[in-house]
């Protein structure tokens, strides 16, 4: 049997005002064709099947879509968890009509935890493996409130909870490992040892505590894990793997090697585990230098590898706000039809000082004005004296209709 883990799809992102909807698309057709050619039997999606709680119509789509086509193809089994991104409800909605689809969707931790744990059959009804289906795990599934605890407190007990939650699902499983049949668990959450990439957004119990490799339990010969965007084993282990994002979802990603993960499954051996490289649908470059350097290394770019026109981040380094930026790379960037966006960041190569610095001694921030504080801030990004006059007239207009509104 052939299990395929892919996660992280984050399907409805954007990148600033850009769709990926294309890409996603191009990764589902994709993912549907290396199921057929590769006779995937069972299908893992460990999360963040959306990027937001409140997916578009076209986020949906592709998710319908997508499911409606697999169950023409060698999968007999799709399961799927809900990761932070994702609303537990919209999951679960269609969840009764997808069980007739042998699709199982765990969108949060369920009121009967046995619901977790899914036995999946070969073709003569042996069961071949069992999947413990954990989804991301919130707050309220794996810890009480206690009033006045520390920080450190509450960290310990977040990472107890999610320790615990796994143990919980180990008694009922004994008789299939009894049996030599294999467990995989899933997960959505941040494991200590793993290197995630600017893209992750900090989620409430990942920011807390990460769960070391250790603490999940050893009756689980593999590990699905979501929710970091790159490819990656935890602590060396080849068990415990996150498959990372099909797609770069930030420029941040622009090198990592997207991939799927296949496990093989054979009773009574060692799981195989082996990676297949996603094709790139649409290169994101990322770029970085003074005006010159920028200007030297775009003209450099004579073409790209990839179906889609390329994005282009552009991060200028420099002593102070340079005008007309826009205007002269879009012009060096008319002869590339291959470029087809670019996002220009500028950054300054001066220290700016904290307002701390600033203040005298003498006295504490405090005991500054808005207006004194909001000069400062200028002074200490180095706005020039034209652009910190204009700055301040806005200020002192919002600040008038601040006080309008109090009175009225």
């Amino acid at each position: 049997m052939k299990i395929l883990h892919t996660a992280d799809w984050h399907l409805g992102k954007r990148l600033e005002q850009y769709e990926r909807t294309t890409e996603h698309q191009m990764f589902l057709n994709w993912l549907l064709s290396f199921i057929q050619t590769n006779s995937i039997d069972v299908l893992l999606v460990a999360g963040d099947i959306f990027d937001s709680g409140n997916p578009s119509n076209e986020a949906l789509k592709l998710y319908y879509d997508f499911l409606l086509q697999v169950k023409n193809t060698s999968c007999k089994r799709v399961i799927i968890i809900g990761g932070n991104h994702d609303s537990v409800s919209t999951l679960n909605a269609p969840k009764t009509l997808l069980q007739y689809l042998n699709i199982h969707v765990i969108g949060g931790v369920p009121e009967n935890h046995l619901e977790q744990i899914i036995p999946i059959q070969n073709q003569h009804n042996e069961v071949e493996v069992v999947i413990c289906a954990v989804p991301f795990l919130r707050d309220r599934d794996i810890r009480l409130s206690i009033a006045g605890e520390s920080t450190e407190e509450r960290e310990a007990r977040i990472k107890l909870g999610i320790s615990n939650h796994y143990q919980e699902l180990v008694p009922p499983i004994l008789t299939y490992k009894k049996q030599g049949t294999p467990v995989i668990a899933t997960g959505h959450l941040y494991a200590a040892g793993a290197e995630p990439s600017d893209s992750e957004k900090e989620i409430h119990v990942g920011s807390l505590g990460q769960i070391a490799a250790s603490q999940f339990p050893k009756e689980f010969d593999y590990i699905a894990l979501g929710h970091l965007h790159k490819p990656q084993l935890v602590n060396k282990l080849e068990h415990i793997r996150y498959s990372g994002s099909p797609i770069a979802l930030s420029f941040s990603e622009n090198e990592d090697i997207k991939q799927v993960l296949v496990i093989d499954v054979e009773k009574g051996k060692e799981l195989r585990i082996n990676k297949h490289e996603i094709p790139v649908f649409r290169k994101l470059i990322r770029l970085k230098g003074n005006l010159n350097e920028l200007k030297d290394k775009i003209i450099k770019i004579t073409e790209v590898n990839s179906e889609l026109p390329a994005w282009l981040e552009l991060q200028l380094i420099t002593d102070k706000f340079e005008m007309n930026v826009q205007e002269e790379i879009g012009s060096i960037l008319s002869n590339k039809p291959f470029i087809e966006e670019f996002f220009l960041r500028q950054i300054r190569n001066t220290l700016v000082k904290s307002l701390s610095d600033q203040v005298d001694k003498a006295f504490e921030l405090a005991d500054l004005n808005p207006r004194s504080v909001f000069i400062k801030k200028c002074e200490s990004l180095n706005v020039d004296d034209s652009t910190s006059k204009e700055l301040l007239e806005t200020f002192d207009l919002a600040v008038n209709m601040m006080e309008g509104a109090k009175q009225s």
